[in-house]
């Protein structure tokens, strides 16, 4: 897509909807704040095709977001102060992060580790379905007849 500064909210509602619908509400502002980020810096330091391609994956125990533009050249680290933005909130805001150049340009990406206590769903449950006893057949059943018994399932309660 096209990077410009009206579509960081529209990139920011789309990550908040995946990172819900995985069931990841606890990372929606840390995760969106360090895109917002990559891809402001797309609007403000690449000259000319501004096209960039935003991924976030989930693993099931690693969430990786990444921002790929058009432009080759490696961003420098100008701060370390996460307050004035750059690669240092991006720092600040997950577990590790780095830089790849690549033929069509450079992709910049970041990762948060989910422990398996922060996936917590939210909302109410649907009760569950009582739980089911199941009676095993007897051994010595003929092959196939008609007038064999039949698996008897009855709900415990």
């Amino acid at each position: 897509m096209p990077a410009s500064s009206e579509r960081i909210p529209q990139i920011r509602r789309i990550l908040a909807a995946h990172l819900r619908y995985w069931s990841l509400e606890h990372h929606v502002n840390s995760v969106c704040a360090a895109v917002d980020e990559l891809v402001d810096n797309v609007v403000q330091h690449v000259s000319g095709d501004k096209t960039c391609v935003v991924e976030l994956r989930w693993t099931g125990r690693r969430l990786i977001a990444s921002v790929s533009d058009r432009d080759g050249h490696l961003p420098p680290v100008r701060t370390s102060s996460p307050s004035r933005g750059g690669l240092a909130k991006v720092a600040k805001l997950s577990d590790s992060w780095g830089t790849c150049g690549t033929d069509e340009g450079k992709v910049i990406w970041f990762s948060r580790r989910v422990k398996e206590a922060e996936r917590i769903l939210t909302g109410s449950r649907a009760p569950r379905r009582p739980v089911v006893e199941v009676r095993p057949l007897p051994l010595n059943l003929p092959a196939h007849r008609s007038d064999a018994p039949v698996l008897e399932v009855e709900a415990v309660r």
